[in-house]
């Protein structure tokens, strides 16, 4: 699989009861959909039970309106023994012009967790 290539996880439309007072979208909301486009990305890698460990710093840099599409795209950047890295692109698609601007970027590591919820191998260990 190529990695290097972005991957739609994720779409959504905003609906009001996910607006603060100003009438834009609560960041919180978008942080919440954010990982879960990397726990789809991640579930790409296999059906474990992937947790996060950590979502790097987030800034946003447009609002996001009811009624606008918004798009995650993920990639996965880092595969390792028992964890990945997801970098995951955040784009609204405007409700009143069609046009889509760039909200935010974030970088993500989950970790695949065994049936007793231990970090487990990812790929299968090569045989010796």
């Amino acid at each position: 699989m190529d990695h290097t290539e972005r991957t739609l996880a994720l779409r959504v439309v905003t609906q009001p009861a996910d607006t603060n007072h100003y009438g834009t979208v609560f960041g919180g909301v978008i942080l919440s959909y954010i990982d879960q486009a990397g726990y789809v990305e991640a579930r790409r890698h296999g059906a474990f039970t992937w947790v996060t460990a950590c979502i790097q710093r987030v800034d946003f840099e447009a609002p996001v309106g009811v009624g606008d599409v918004v798009s995650f795209y993920t990639r996965t950047s880092r595969l390792g023994r028992t964890s990945l890295t997801v970098e995951i692109e955040v784009e609204s698609e405007r409700v009143e012009s069609g046009r889509t601007v760039h909200v935010t970027s974030a970088t993500m590591t989950l970790v695949a967790l065994d049936e007793h919820g231990r970090p487990t191998p990812i790929l299968p260990t090569p045989a010796t």
